[in-house]
């Protein structure tokens, strides 16, 4: 496993990190949640990204179970607020309420004093930027959080951040935007600003939730089992990559990583770890060999012939518009 510092910070973090979005909590158990960090470990995976909102506050309690007895100076724990994770109109947000009232959650259910890494799941239209970064200052200063981060905020609102943690002593060390062989809207503005600014992105979402595995053809069914026929979510945030333009082009990739000797999936992780300015890559897993085989990625080095030929069948289904980050305007 390759290990990286998380953007200029000291920190270091695995190349590859394990998340429990759509699987802790709903799509698996927790016997098998805990094979899965368990074989995360075994690969050297050092790095858990988690958020109170999964499966209504469940994948943080999944993920404490799972790390139970494991030496909490030996990982990285990272989790998120913004989306609602009770019925009140206090429930959600960046407030100072929520803030503060969310952390204490979010260590109470992962079974910890502190997490490694807090971050502002959302950009928070209804609360000052100042109020939000002194209530993460004050999460940080009280020893709960080390360093804190934020999740698809646009670059404008990332410099404001910046400049706001280093008047309140703290270090934004993080983003965490979509980014994938498919997905490059993070390219043309967000990966400058933030190799400006000393932020790393901890990427999610880099198999494009699994389309960049293969697995899925053009014309036919999804396999049993699978994220695209998931009901508690996962079918949702995959539907976006199931169209046969999309599909067709993705098998085309299949006899190239072959010929290089690696799996798709293999592939494409490697593919994102290229970027420098990414420190860590987020996956996800309902079974251990999953994680085993994703972890591979870390130790390869992609020829540079090997990624014009893949960039040259993927241009015409590329997202690359910078105005498509995934952005809330209103609090859901």
């Amino acid at each position: 496993m390759d290990y990286r510092h998380l953007g200029g910070s000291g920190m270091l973090v695995s190349a590859v990190a394990y998340g429990n979005w759509v699987t802790h909590g709903s799509q698996v158990d927790q016997e098998a949640a805990t094979a899965c960090v368990r074989a995360a470990l075994d690969a050297g995976i050092t790095t858990f990204d988690t958020a109170d909102v999964y499966a209504e506050t469940r994948a943080e309690e999944a993920l404490g179970a799972a790390l139970k007895g494991v030496r909490r100076e030996g990982v990285e724990i990272c989790t998120k607020v913004y989306f609602p994770t009770g019925p009140g109109k206090n429930d959600r947000g960046l407030s100072r309420k929520h803030i503060m009232e969310s952390i204490n959650g979010s260590l109470r259910r992962l079974g910890t004093d502190y997490v490694d890494l807090y971050q502002a799941h959302r950009y928070d239209y209804a609360t000052p930027l100042e109020e939000t970064m002194e209530a993460l200052a004050d999460v940080v200063h009280a020893g709960k959080a080390h360093y804190i981060g934020v999740s698809e905020w646009k670059p404008q609102e990332i410099r404001a951040a910046a400049q706001l943690a280093r008047e309140l002593k703290i270090r934004l060390v993080s983003n965490q935007p979509q980014y994938s062989l498919l997905w490059r809207v993070i390219e043309p503005e967000i990966v400058p600003v933030c190799q400006e600014l000393g932020i790393g992105q901890i990427v999610w979402s880099p198999l494009a939730q699994g389309v960049l595995t293969g697995k899925y053809k053009p014309g036919r069914q999804p396999p049993s089992g699978s994220r695209a026929t998931d009901t508690n979510g996962g079918s949702d945030a995959v539907a976006g990559w199931m169209r046969d333009e999309v599909l067709a082009r993705v098998q085309e990739l299949v006899p190239l990583a072959a010929e290089a000797g690696m799996s798709l999936a293999t592939l494409s992780l490697a593919w994102v770890l290229r970027n420098t300015n990414v420190s860590s890559a987020i996956v996800g897993a309902s079974r251990p060999e999953q994680i085993v085989e994703n972890a591979k990625a870390a130790d390869v080095t992609l020829d540079d012939e090997l990624v014009r030929r893949v960039d040259k069948i993927l241009d015409p289904v590329v997202e690359r518009d910078p105005e498509r980050i995934d952005v809330f305007a209103e609090r859901p």
